[in-house]
């Protein structure tokens, strides 16, 4: 396999950031990581939006188990809370204005309608539907075992994550500046959900995304 097909390792994601998506926009394989435990306070079942008071992490809320470790794929969704109701509604109030808001809010609204068992396959729902917006020519593959790393490929399962002191640099990316709601108000905030990038630049957002990629080996 040639260096520049080589895949890349992601742990499962909400509405991921721009910098897990820089990824997909250049690494034609993906591996979904769905044997690791569940770790609090990533991006698994979080994302972060810019509304009028600044970022707001929008969380999903998961069901408590029986012991601390849970794989992935078997962590179920908590629908004690109307979360999904909250989460369309602070998304809407934060991007209703933007302008590709509208062309897209009927391809993402029913992800705040349908429940889903399982964050793993929500998050898969969403991921599939932002790779097709996006006209990402991906294969999605999912793990067999935790350790194991396919070969000639790349593991970020760790390194994007929410937590600045734990985001770990990363050569290959560079966040790429572009026109948000509140720019004028905040200056411009990088790696926040595809969310933001997708609702403020619309068709744009592909080729943005392939220019926040740093290919080390030119």
């Amino acid at each position: 396999m040639e260096a520049q097909s080589a895949g890349i390792l992601l742990s499962t994601a909400y509405f991921p950031p721009i910098r897990y998506f820089s990824k997909l926009a250049c690494f034609p394989d993906i591996y979904l990581e769905q044997h690791e435990n569940f770790i609090k306070q990533t991006y698994r079942n979080r994302t972060i939006i810019l509304g009028a008071n600044g970022p707001i992490s929008l969380i999903v809320p998961i069901e408590k188990g029986r012991g601390p470790k849970i794989k992935i794929k078997d962590l179920r969704i908590a629908y004690d809370e109307e979360w999904q109701r909250n989460h369309w509604r602070t998304i809407f109030s934060a991007y209703n204005s933007s302008p590709f808001f509208e062309y897209y809010a009927d391809d993402l609204e029913h992800f705040f309608r349908k429940k889903h068992e399982f964050l793993f396959d929500f998050n898969l729902s969403i991921l599939e539907v932002l790779l097709e917006i996006l006209e990402l020519q991906v294969t999605i593959n999912q793990t067999t075992s935790f350790e194991q790393i396919p070969d000639n490929c790349l593991n970020f399962r760790e390194k994007i994550n929410p937590k600045t002191h734990q985001n770990v640099f990363d050569p290959q990316f560079k966040a790429q500046p572009y026109t948000q709601v509140f720019s004028e108000k905040f200056g411009f905030i990088p790696d926040l959900s595809i969310l933001d990038l997708l609702f403020n630049e619309g068709p744009s957002a592909h080729r943005l995304l392939q220019n926040c990629f740093l290919d080390m080996q030119q």
